[in-house]
């Protein structure tokens, strides 16, 4: 794979894809309607899929695509693919509290190596550089040419007693809730989608747990730009890596830090 390419379609490609969205945001009520497993999904969803899956197969005709919004895709299996979740945090979408997130990530045998999460309410851009080194670019973002970009480092001195905490807006419960209150906590806060590894990446959180179902599609741009940042995501039980292309496209539940955090076993 040409890194430099990929960094500068997938970039593009969720530019784009964060205009169509925000067209629809900013529009006229729109649409909502329930998927198979009872979830959101809107023509925001929809138009954003269409996009990003014609824009990666014209680019990357001969690697495997999945994305969330094509049920077909979920039946394929590769140890090589690309992996879109065309607008992470639907709920926030339809409750128009701006935390949501654009995602495309490339994984090889299991790990996540490049992303990009675009939050497009909040005009935040993340992604991996050819290197691996994950940025947030700034400014006014140009679809062809990048702007400024800060690097990303995770913290490294994180208070182990007096942590920063980030959990799921749409999916906090009294299990993670219990996991959390294992920790000293300096600040408590929650946000949306996938930019919850995006916070962890900057050095804006510490810890994100996350004891409940997500998908692959989910975690994998969050999860590059994190692993860029010099970050982690690991199993909850084991505290092994996470790792992708499993059966199903399932996640366990997970552990996102900086390294430095010192993670608690369960009661």
């Amino acid at each position: 794979m040409n890194f430099d390419h990929l960094t500068s379609v997938i970039r593009r490609l969720a530019l784009e894809a964060g205009d169509r969205i925000m067209e629809i945001y900013n529009g006229p009520d729109f649409e909502v309607k329930a998927k198979g497993d009872s979830s959101p999904v809107t023509e925001a969803d929809e138009a954003a899929d269409a996009l990003i899956s014609a824009g990666l197969r014209l680019e990357f005709p001969d690697v495997t695509l999945i994305t969330e919004e094509q049920a077909a895709s979920h039946a394929l299996t590769a140890s090589t693919f690309l992996i879109v979740d065309p607008l992470d945090g639907t709920k926030e979408f339809v409750q128009r509290r701006g935390d949501f997130t654009v995602n495309i990530a490339y994984v090889e045998n299991g790990v996540p190596l490049r992303g990009v999460v675009y939050a497009p309410a909040k005009g935040r851009l993340f992604y991996t550089l050819a290197d691996g080194q994950a940025v947030e670019e700034t400014g006014d973002f140009d679809k062809a040419t990048p702007g400024p970009v800060t690097p990303l480092q995770v913290s490294q001195t994180p208070d182990n007693q007096a942590l920063l905490v980030v959990a799921s807006k749409s999916h906090r419960d009294a299990a993670t809730d219990a996991y959390i209150n294992l920790y000293q906590v300096a600040d408590s806060k929650s946000a949306g989608s996938s930019l919850k590894f995006c916070l962890v990446a900057t050095g804006e959180a510490d810890l994100y747990p996350r004891l409940g179902r997500t998908m692959e599609w989910d975690t994998a741009a969050g999860d590059a730009v994190l692993r860029g940042a010099g970050g982690e995501v690991l199993h909850f039980d084991t505290h092994a890596a996470l790792t992708y292309g499993k059966p199903g496209w399932d996640n366990p539940f997970f552990i996102a830090r900086a390294p430095k955090v010192v993670l608690k076993k369960p009661v």
